[in-house]
């Protein structure tokens, strides 16, 4: 499976990486280092295969695109899945961000993703496959760590995930781009 991914500026990174080292050492979640080499991130998409026409326009449409503000102002979770998200803001441009790779990549979509328009919902994963009693226990860890994150997309990946027995166990990064500061 393939995915194109947002990264955060480093302090973001930071923030988010301190919650789950945080959650780890306190037995409540161990989602960060359940996949080697597993950052911070917001997917944009997934796909079931990509090929060297993809990644050639991955260069060409993200080429020119600009570092996109994001703001982290709700903890949440998806409805009996026993996951806590950081929700951001749902701003103009990262809505904008998020078509400009799907209308890139039609081609390419699964009409079943979850990361359509229309059918996504931004989010940054903070823990994962959690009991009633440990989303408790994280969403109160993670309220009292928090403050408002005020962030920034720098760099759009295509990543790779390798599984095992049906869970994610890898994550490579294998084609990335940069984001600038401004947009040509």
């Amino acid at each position: 499976m393939f995915a194109v991914v947002a990264h955060f500026d480093q302090r973001t990174e930071s923030s988010i990486s301190s919650l789950w080292k945080g959650l780890s050492d306190r037995s409540i979640s161990n989602y960060a280092y359940e996949v080697i080499d597993r950052k911070p991130h917001i997917t944009l998409a997934d796909y079931s295969s990509i090929d060297d026409d993809f990644l050639s326009a991955f260069d060409y449409l993200y080429s020119t695109q600009a570092k996109v503000p994001v703001i982290f102002n709700t903890l949440s979770t998806f409805i009996k899945t026993g996951t806590l998200l950081l929700t951001p803001t749902p701003s103009k441009e990262l809505m904008d961000l998020h078509n400009k790779n799907h209308i890139g990549f039609s081609k390419y979509a699964d009409p079943q993703s979850l990361y359509l328009p229309n059918k996504w919902t931004p989010h940054c994963t903070i823990a994962n496959r959690l009991s009633p009693d440990k989303l408790t226990e994280a969403f109160n860890y993670c309220t009292e760590q928090l403050d408002v994150l005020n962030s920034e997309i720098v760099q759009i990946s295509v990543i790779k995930i390798a599984y095992k027995a049906n869970r994610a166990v890898r994550v490579s990064i294998i084609n990335n781009a940069m984001l600038s500061s401004h947009e040509n």
